[in-house]
């Protein structure tokens, strides 16, 4: 009779991985429970078991950069949790507009000084880019120039970022490029902190959803906010960016990309992380912005953001104890579990980071590439 530790384990040692092995990626079982609850509750079960500290892994990074290399999450079914999770989401449209303040409250409403200890000095929380970085905020500097060089952005001209953040961006092109901006965000704490960070700037930001944007920018940008938008929701987003961009003004997207289209969500990711996240593929990109927009330039540089999730993880351990008297330790290994499991996504190729360069009628005689 097979039992559930030995099927367990059949499924681990086909990723390479073994049951309280030597090895750093290896699994420390602290608890006989764990098979079953991860066999029946997949994902769920396993984030959860981890935060309880029933299983344990020096380098847990590396644990799911071998589970998803192997497909090991693809050869687990019956995963109740996920495919409810999947139906629900369907029918339910988590990204419609009476949910739009939820995920602000969850995640970026969680405590600013969780995100002054984890991120960069300009409080980016978006990929970086390291291409000539030797450090964090060297790389989220670049990705921010690189941007502004990328829509063209010139003194004087008006740009809207849909998802703003902190104001990181907006206060960027004020600053550098002497551009007029506007950010919209749906946490009260972000606007707050955004608000004092941008004084004495040409910057306002709102708090808003994107639907009720009513007017219109020499550029748009969206750096890491179409991951909350939802599959239903993306045609109606574009339009709304279509009628908000000037005629001959420039649309960037920055986005997490999947190789798949999906309809569903990480079950974990969504209960304790991201409710509401969901990754876009290429396809549901393309049928989004059909009769909308032109594409003038793709960049994928994906692996930046594991780079960029690694340094996160190194600011969040190096600053717990400045920061365990307002988290505790349930919180401390959820936390450290979101970061590098989304580092192995991106290290395995699983995830992509895309910024997407649109314009509405197409440039004339062609769009130069910035790198």
């Amino acid at each position: 009779m097979r039992t559930d530790k030995n099927i367990a384990k059949k499924l681990l040692a086909s990723a390479g991985i073994t049951i309280n092995g030597d090895h750093d990626y290896d699994i420390q079982v602290k608890n006989e429970n764990l098979y079953r609850r991860v066999l029946r509750q997949g994902a769920l079960g396993l984030g959860e078991s981890y935060m309880d500290g029933w299983w344990d892994c020096d380098n847990l990074d590396e644990f799911f950069c071998h589970i998803l290399s192997a497909n090991l999450d693809k050869q687990i079914r019956g995963d109740i949790g996920m495919l409810l999770n999947g139906a629900l989401n369907v029918v339910l449209n988590a990204g419609r507009k009476s949910k739009a303040f939820k995920v602000g409250q969850h995640h970026y409403d969680t405590g600013n000084d969780l995100f002054h200890a984890m991120l960069d000095k300009r409080l980016v929380y978006t990929c970086g880019y390291w291409k000539d970085a030797k450090n964090l905020d060297a790389a989220q500097e670049a990705k921010l120039d690189l941007v502004c060089k990328k829509i063209g952005l010139k003194k004087g001209q008006t740009v809207l970022d849909i998802g703003c953040g902190w104001g990181s961006f907006t206060k960027f092109a004020a600053e550098k490029y002497g551009a007029i901006t506007t950010g919209v965000t749906v946490s009260i704490e972000q606007k707050k902190l955004a608000d004092k960070l941008s004084k004495g700037l040409p910057t306002k930001i709102i708090l808003q959803d994107y639907r009720d944007i009513n007017q219109q920018f020499d550029h748009i940008v969206s750096l890491g906010m179409f991951e909350h938008v939802n599959y239903k929701n993306y045609r109606q987003y574009m339009k709304v960016v279509n009628r908000s961009l000037s005629n001959d003004g420039l649309f960037l997207l920055h986005t997490i990309g999947g190789n798949v289209s999906t309809t569903n969500v990480d079950p974990w990711m969504e209960k304790y992380i991201f409710p509401g996240g969901m990754i876009p593929s290429i396809t549901q990109i393309g049928k989004s912005i059909e009769g909308l927009f032109v594409v003038e330039d793709w960049h994928n540089f994906g692996p930046d953001y594991d780079k960029t999730l690694m340094a996160w993880h190194h600011n969040f351990e190096s600053n717990w104890d400045t920061l365990k008297d307002n988290y505790d330790e349930r919180f401390h290994r959820m936390w450290r579990y979101y970061l590098l499991s989304c580092a192995a996504g991106f290290r395995t190729r699983n995830l992509q980071l895309w910024q997407i360069v649109m314009s509405k009628n197409g440039i004339p005689g062609g769009y130069k590439s910035i790198r």
